[in-house]
């Protein structure tokens, strides 16, 4: 075995170095023909030239495709950056179109106002609701109109839809809206068909509940109801929601406002029936000159 190897190196060698030979010869003649100047070397040169100069286009190949690769990357960088200023676009696009959805909304809440009929003695007051209590033990609002606006405590607030509440402390520019569903918050209220009167008590839930119900048997769930307008709380007749019955199988009322998405108030203007003091403004209208006469003996009669 170690002789076969020892006769392959005495072949290898020899014929190494006269690979090596004829590759430095032909090195030095090629170095040679292109370093002599003479016209018959010239001509000689370009005829080389032209023999194997077009038969080297497959040693081109790599560079060609490296060229194609480097504009194909380049190509890349614009595609991706084009890409990005695109989704940039489309951010912005979606922005505008959240912005534009919440205009149309606005925009349909406010023509649901204009569209409610209210008793031609009521006037009102639009505001927007700047921010809420945050707290699940208070439920209230803020309006951005007070009593620069005329704004004064007790008047009902509305949606468009329903009662969302009564108004509980003014100021100048703001005013707060005690809701509907605040453990405060108590309001008469008829239940019709049935006529029967009682009273809505908040509980800080979203269904308040029926108190002091004359006769229970009466109401059937899913009946309308509306404010009396006892007390000169609220006036009468404006909608609060629809009997419903509780998981505690108490009666309870199905708001008619949207309480998830209050943004415009309506807030009516409600100044009361004039207090008759004494029993002769039924007849007159309070003015001196319009008195009846005492009846009676009169100094002449005595």
């Amino acid at each position: 075995m170690a002789k076969d190897r020892n006769t392959q190196a005495d072949y290898v060698r020899p014929i190494r170095r006269i690979v090596i030979g004829v590759l430095l010869f032909c090195l030095t003649g090629l170095f040679l023909i292109w370093r002599i100047d003479s016209p018959r070397v010239e001509r000689f040169r370009a005829a080389l030239v032209d023999r194997v100069v077009p038969s080297f286009d497959w040693a081109f190949v790599p560079v060609t495709k490296i060229a194609g690769m480097a504009d194909n990357f380049q190509s890349y960088t614009k595609i991706y950056e084009q890409n990005q200023e695109l989704r940039r676009e489309l951010r912005q696009m979606r922005a505008w179109k959240e912005a534009a959805l919440q205009l149309e909304q606005e925009n349909a809440k406010l023509l649901d106002l204009n569209k409610v009929r209210l008793d031609p003695k009521l006037t009102y007051i639009t505001g927007v609701v700047l921010a809420d209590s945050g707290s699940p033990f208070r439920q209230s609002v803020l309006l951005n109109v007070g009593a620069r606006d005329g704004i004064i405590d007790g008047w009902a607030a509305t949606d468009g839809l329903g009662i969302v509440g009564r108004i509980s402390g003014v100021g100048q520019n703001s005013a707060r809206v005690i809701l509907l569903t605040d453990s405060n918050s108590r309001i008469p209220v008829t239940i019709q068909p049935s006529g029967q009167r009682a009273i809505l008590a908040g509980d800080n839930t979203s269904a308040p509940a029926i108190e002091f119900l004359e006769n229970p048997d009466a109401v059937r769930p899913g009946d309308r109801v509306v404010s009396s307008g006892d007390g000169g709380v609220f006036p009468a007749g404006l909608l609060v929601g629809q009997v419903a019955q509780g998981a505690d199988r108490r009666l309870r009322v199905r708001l008619a406002a949207d309480y998830e998405r209050l943004e415009f108030l309506r807030v009516l203007r409600n100044r009361g029936k004039e207090v008759i003091g004494e029993p002769g403004g039924l007849v007159t209208d309070g003015r001196a000159g319009d008195q009846p006469a005492a009846i009676g003996p009169t100094a002449e009669g005595g």
